[in-house]
Order: C-alpha cells, then structure tokens, then sequence
C-alpha cells in the first residue's frame, strides 16, 4: 500500500491512488522562527500585537484568529502616507534560533509525509491587517498607486522569508494562507485580483518551487472557482479550504491535472455545537462521491487539522478511514502505518 504521501501525489498528478487522501494526513505543517517574534493565538487571546503592529483576537467558538479594527488600532491610518505606518519585521536570525526549527524539519519521516513551512497571513490577508477590510478595498480604487507599493513592501519581505526557510529549513512543501473570498463571492473581481496580485504570487511561489519546494499548498476557506486559472498562473499546485459552493466536481473536470482541490466540507457543515458522527458521515461521503479521489482531498475547510468543537476532525479522520476499508479493501494497521502520527493545530 502507499504511504500517505505518496498517495496525496498521486491523487494530485492523476495517477493511480489506492484510496482517498484523508485530510492534513500526508502533511506536517511547520512553522520557522519568525513565530517566536510574532506568535500564533490560541483560543481566548485577546488584543494581542503582533510584531507589524497588528492587533488581532482569538474569540473562542472560532476557526482562527482575526484583527481588532477600531480606530485606534488600525495600523495605517492614511494610505497616502503608508510608509509612514507600516514597519517590516525583521527576518535576521541567529544560526541557534534556526536549528530549533531544523529539528522539526528533521524529525518528519518524508516517506510518509510532507515538509510543509506555514506561512501566514498572505500578501492580501496583510493588506487588510494592516488597513481593515473595506477601506483596503476601496483603496484598489481610489489609491491604486499606493496599493502597488505596499503590496511591493510585503512581496520583497515575504521573498526574504522564503529565502531563510528555504535555506534553512528545506522544505518540500509550503502551506501559505491568503483568503480570497466568503462564502459566495470573492473579494474583488478576477481583473482587479490580477492587476494586484497575480505577478506577486507569481514571483513568490515561483522562488519557492526554484528553490527545493515541490508543492505549493494555498489556503483560501472560500468561494474562489473565478480565480481558479489565476491560482494556476500564481503556481499553486493545490487550494486547499475550497467550499462546497464553488461546483467542485465541475472544477475538477475542468481544471483536474493543472491543480487540485483539498476541502469540499465547511466547517458549517460539520462543525457546531450539536456535531454528531453520522452528519460527519453522511456529510464525508457525499462529498467523495461527489469529487471522486482525482485531484480531490476530502478536508474541513479551515487552514490546519482541527476544528472549533472538540472531536469533530477526529471523527472525520476515522469516517474517512472507514470509507477507505469499506471501498478500498484498506486494514486499519495499513493506514496507520502509512502515515505519521495525527496533528491537531486549532
């Protein structure tokens, strides 16, 4: 039987899986030491500073962690004047900071799994971090200029956090974050995330895959299926967090062999106070059934293994692994021994 790793690539390359990927299994998602300047929340943080001055807050009942945008803490206060405001962070660290971090790289046993750097907020994400959200947005408008400045700011620091992961770390994967849309819609029009972002990203995933990176893993927990063809110009070999509400069987048909899909199941749908094994059931299996196991991985929608309410992902975990013994004649010694432990993040 195929490790998990080698069968994620092959469900991503359209080859022959021998079962459904299930979820983060063929990944260990790794962090550098830029997270001990600027830590991760935990559920329950509140109004926590991050080090480019961004107030942010970890309610508790929710998947992540989000700014804090009254007025007092919004980071630039006149685009005009961004540099004004915006600060870098810096990326110098000691060779002993960076071998905590190489250990873990280390550890991870890449027969059976990934190297994956975690990477986040994205170049958008940190736009409206610093700028909140609706006047970032009307920024692309009025301020068009300026907004390609600042996104040249955050590209070139990104690029030279790429080169000490890379460097360092070598990973074979990045997992990076940047939400593109809600539910139904994305952010902006496909034009104006293109006129942004595209070459950015471009430039960015491209450093990565040059230098040891062979997949390129982009979060988005959205609607996103107009800016699926800019996802595969940027370079993303997999979007992960992609909702029930972008057709995916149609994505995957159409677009199966340029990139693949990791998510089909929002929290909504499986994550809430009264979650029960059998929704988590019936909810698994109609989304395999509805996406095949081709450049597919069934997966909650949220950016990392976990889940709001406790024990929902691990009911999943097991739902998954008994579709796969029930379709795929799969021993549940086999598939635990394919994989590395279990990660939980949120």
């Amino acid at each position: 039987m195929l490790t998990a790793r080698e069968n994620m690539l092959e469900v991503i390359r359209g080859g022959n899986p021998d079962r459904v990927v299930n979820q983060y299994e063929a990944m260990q998602l790794l962090f550098h030491p830029f997270v001990t300047k600027s830590p991760l929340l935990q559920p329950g943080d509140e109004n926590v500073v991050n080090a480019w001055g961004v107030t942010n807050s970890f309610p508790k009942g929710t998947p992540g962690q989000f700014p804090v945008h009254t007025p007092d803490k919004v980071v630039i206060k006149d685009i005009e004047d961004w540099k004004e405001y915006v600060h870098a962070p810096s990326l110098k660290f000691t060779d002993e900071e960076w071998a905590i971090f190489q250990g873990m790289y280390e550890a991870v046993d890449t027969s059976k799994a990934w190297k994956a750097a975690f990477v986040a907020p994205g170049l958008f994400e940190q736009c409206h971090h610093l700028g909140e959200i609706s006047t970032t947005l009307m920024n692309f408008y009025e301020y068009p200029d300026e907004m390609h400045d600042l996104i040249k700011y955050l590209t070139e620091w990104e690029l030279e956090l790429a080169e000490g992961i890379c460097s360092h770390l070598h990973p074979d994967m990045l997992f990076h974050h940047d939400d593109m849309g809600t539910q139904k819609s994305t952010f902006m029009s496909v034009d104006m995330w293109n006129e942004f972002y595209l070459e950015p990203y471009r430039e960015l995933y491209k450093y990565y895959h040059d230098h040891g990176v062979e997949l390129i893993v982009h979060h988005s927990d959205s609607y996103a299926a107009t800016l699926v063809p800019s996802m595969i110009e940027m370079g993303i070999d997999v979007w992960q967090g992609c909702f029930s509400t972008n057709n995916l069987p149609e994505l995957i048909k159409k677009y199966g062999g340029q990139i693949s899909f990791m998510g089909g199941i929002e929290n909504m749908l499986v994550d809430f106070t009264e979650w029960t094994p059998e929704n988590n059931r019936d909810v698994i299996r109609k989304t395999i059934e509805e996406c095949g196991n081709k450049y597919f991985i069934p997966c909650i929608a949220q950016g990392g293994p976990g889940s709001v309410f406790p024990g929902v992902y691990t009911s999943m975990c097991e739902e998954i692994d008994r579709y796969n013994i029930e379709k795929f004649g799969c021993t549940q010694e086999q598939l635990d021994a394919a994989r590395m432990p279990m990660q939980i993040m949120f």
